[in-house]
């Protein structure tokens, strides 16, 4: 089919909930993407973030092959080896104790939540349930965490939302603290706010907010759904941070381009989802779980190495360039936030589509940039010659 054909079947039959892009896209090849018509774009989206190894990896088609001429799915009342010797790797690597795996990234964060208020209920009784998370924060579209999202304009329609969550401004201590109080089991934080405009947080504001969450047995939650498995140059982020979280999710680039996410559990943690509280149809699906177990291989500490050294170079790159309308180059890893003002991200990420580049926004003001962690420097140097051109004409 050619691209008109496909788009004209997705008008007729697909619900329009996505603003997408004028763009068909039918095969792929490391970071490069190509048309039904032989049109190539510079991909520097990879999914948002899931496609991990890039487009037509040969290891990680193997690996998905082999485990589908095996087993494609058993459910999770029996045991299969994929989804344990993934769970053995994810532990030993993260310093967490035990890991359950769901679907994708709102999912595993409605998990991680479910966790915390039983936690809290087991040893405290009710009451105690209420979780702080962040303003520009952004956790999920299902009822429960669109409302964990401290963000006003997820806040519609969806009445009424769930409730027990209250939000404190970034980087602030004592904003935090105002929102602490006797009904509060727990903290929930993205270590960069990525739909919200590729933000870290700073390094002594999380190291103070573990410490006060530490003393009061309020459990820390980490949203990594976006952050985790390589993209900030860290298998994890928090492992950058210098924390031991008590839950953190994970999803996106775990299975390098199958659905699949999880929250892995620290020790207070570990045991409180007992059988009959929590599940999933697809959770840990043979498949994915062999994917994930190839992408994680992948990941050894000279790959994560070279993550951090191309995310330098661009951000090294850009900031260079010296752009009037460029305000700051932010990240960390492959994980890169260019802020703009005097030209609308939208309209620049239209400008890069038009000339073979794909990037991504967030928030207001930002050009988010998730390109395959395996991307070459020659790709790297093609896109951003062409995002310079965007920048400046």
């Amino acid at each position: 089919m050619n691209s008109q054909e496909i788009k004209a079947l997705d008008s007729k039959y697909t619900v329009q909930s996505y603003g997408r892009c004028d763009v068909v896209i039918d095969h792929g090849k490391g970071a490069k993407l190509w048309t039904p018509e032989g049109k190539e774009y510079i991909d520097f989206t990879s999914g948002i973030g899931v496609n991990s190894l890039g487009y037509g990896c040969d290891k990680w088609i193997s690996a998905i092959t082999e485990q589908a001429s095996k087993l494609g799915h058993i459910s999770n009342l029996f045991y299969s080896e994929p989804y344990a010797k993934l769970s053995q790797t994810l532990c030993e690597r993260s310093g967490m104790s035990r890991v359950f795996f769901a679907n994708g990234g709102g999912e595993a964060n409605e998990g991680m939540i479910k966790c915390a208020r039983k936690y809290s209920f087991d040893k405290y009784g009710e009451g105690r349930s209420t979780i702080v998370t962040l303003y520009q924060s952004f956790h999920g579209r299902t009822v429960t965490t669109l409302s964990a999202t401290g963000q006003d304009v997820f806040h519609n329609y969806f009445f009424p939302f769930t409730e027990g969550f209250r939000y404190a401004k970034a980087n602030d201590i004592a904003s935090l603290n105002s929102q602490l109080g006797d009904d509060v089991c727990a903290v929930m934080i993205e270590l960069i706010q990525g739909e919200g405009g590729v933000l870290p947080l700073d390094k002594a504001y999380v190291l103070e907010l573990a410490a006060i969450c530490k003393d009061n047995d309020i459990l820390l939650l980490v949203d990594e759904v976006q952050t985790g498995v390589g993209r900030t140059g860290s298998l994890f982020c928090f492992q950058q941070y210098g924390i031991s979280p008590d839950a953190v999710s994970f999803a996106k680039g775990i299975a390098g381009g199958l659905p699949m996410g999880g929250v892995m559990f620290g020790a207070k943690t570990a045991d409180v989802l007992t059988p009959g509280t929590h599940a999933t149809t697809f959770g840990g699906n043979p498949v994915a779980a062999a994917a994930a177990n190839c992408v994680l291989e992948v990941m050894d500490d000279a790959f994560l190495a070279s993550v951090n050294e191309k995310g330098d170079y661009i951000r090294e790159t850009v900031s260079g360039w010296n752009i009037p309308c460029v305000t700051r180059v932010k990240g960390m890893g492959l994980m890169v936030g260019i802020a703009v003002e005097g030209i609308s991200p939208k309209a620049v990420l239209a400008k890069c589509v038009e000339k073979g580049l794909l990037v991504l926004t967030a928030g207001s003001d930002t050009v988010r940039l998730l390109p395959p962690l395996t991307i070459t420097r020659e790709e790297i140097d093609t896109g951003l010659e062409i995002l310079k051109d965007a920048l400046t004409h």
